[in-house]
């Protein structure tokens, strides 16, 4: 399995120990550092897992993706995405679900639905379990499937805005 990492200053191969990005989540100057810059989006990668390392994309081979948006008032917005032989299984970190059709809008432009937010400290508790178990869906927090979020909860920032 080939793991990669974009978060913050920690870019490339591998991904860090939770040591290393404990802090993002766990203080207020860990979370400016990450979160209230430039950038909001952050993630991690794996290529090959299930034993399909051998194989090329979208020949069989699965890939697993765990984006995190960060919002300084809202928390952390979780999709875990594991796609590969036909397959592509999307969950959403499981927040105040009756505020799906309210958005927070990311540094890149993009509207997300403040119902999919949780807390730094449950984000972090999330990501470290997706770390420590080599990608798996973290189980220490409540998800949501993207089949299960209505339609317009992801609003085309192209279009007129929803309200926010």
């Amino acid at each position: 399995m080939r793991k990669d990492s974009y978060f913050d200053k920690l870019r490339g191969s591998g991904w860090p120990s939770p040591n290393e990005i404990e802090h993002y989540f766990l203080s207020a100057s860990g979370r400016r550092q990450a979160f209230d810059t430039r950038n909001d989006c952050w993630g991690f990668s794996a290529e090959g897992v299930d034993g399909t390392e051998h194989l090329p994309a979208n020949k069989g081979r699965i890939d697993i993706h765990l984006t995190i948006v960060g919002n300084p008032g809202h928390g952390v917005l979780l999709q875990y995405v594991k796609a590969g032989r036909g397959r592509r299984d999307v969950y959403y970190s499981s927040g105040d679900l009756k505020r799906l059709l309210e958005w927070v809008e990311t540094k890149h432009g993009d509207l997300m639905p403040i119902g999919l937010f949780i807390s730094f400290e449950r984000g972090w508790a999330a990501v470290k379990e997706f770390i420590e178990t080599d990608g798996a869906l973290p189980q220490n927090i409540a998800w949501i499937g993207g089949d299960d979020i209505p339609p317009d909860a992801f609003p085309d920032p192209a279009k007129p805005s929803p309200r926010k």
